[in-house]
């Protein structure tokens, strides 16, 4: 949707619906990713439209997938191996279906969670005079600022949520490997505190000898 901007005040309800429409068309999904498995996603995007593909591993193993991106004819644009996160920009040279799918198909026993953001194209001006030789007014160029502040607001959110959930999955990991390695500590103690007993008690056991009188 491409919003339209007037001259003069605003009411504030109006305002917001207008920063928050101008947004570029995107596609930002968190999934879980099985072992052994591969995902794949399609876009239909126009010649000449300006593409961001933004990817990070939240959770699993050592925090790193495959990625890969085609264009309509098959051609790769961006390859990568075992990468925890990354971001690539490319222009489209053609229109049609573009491809790209993320594997874990070289871990055997850990499953991942990934999160991408697919942008397609740039934000449309706020307002019909924006990219004009005219002058905005007061208003207009505040209500500029603010759109461009808020897109670095939501920005930070969604990388500090990112760290958060990756932050909370290794003290999960941690934390669970702590009890596994407590649980094994105790049971060593009370294996070893067993076998202490029985070899402090065959030390001081009676032991029966027999002794055999030879006469003459």
């Amino acid at each position: 949707m491409s919003p339209r901007g007037s001259r003069g005040p605003l009411p504030v309800l109006l305002l917001l619906w207008a920063l928050a429409a101008c947004e570029a068309r995107a596609s930002e999904i968190t999934f879980e990713l099985p072992d052994n498995a591969k995902q794949c996603f399609y876009e239909e995007i126009a010649q000449g439209t300006k593409c961001t593909l933004e990817f990070q591993v939240i959770t699993g193993g050592h925090y790193d997938v495959d990625c890969r991106l085609e264009d309509p004819d098959g051609i790769v644009l961006y390859k990568e191996m075992k990468k925890q996160y990354d971001s690539f920009t490319f222009t489209a040279s053609r229109n049609g279906t573009y491809k790209f799918c993320f594997s874990n198909e070289f871990s055997t026993f850990t499953h991942k969670t990934v999160y991408f953001d697919f942008q397609v194209g740039e934000d449309p001006p706020l307002f019909p005079s924006e990219n004009r030789v005219t002058a905005l007014t007061q208003m207009e160029s505040a209500c500029v600022s603010i759109h461009e502040a808020l897109k670095s607001v939501i920005d930070y959110q969604t990388h500090f949520r990112l760290r958060e959930a990756q932050g909370r999955s290794r003290a999960e990991d941690l934390n669970t490997r702590v009890a596994y390695w407590s649980i094994g500590e105790a049971i060593i103690l009370l294996v070893v505190s067993v076998g202490q007993v029985f070899l402090l008690k065959s030390f001081f056991s009676d032991k029966r000898t027999t002794t055999t009188r030879v006469g003459s």
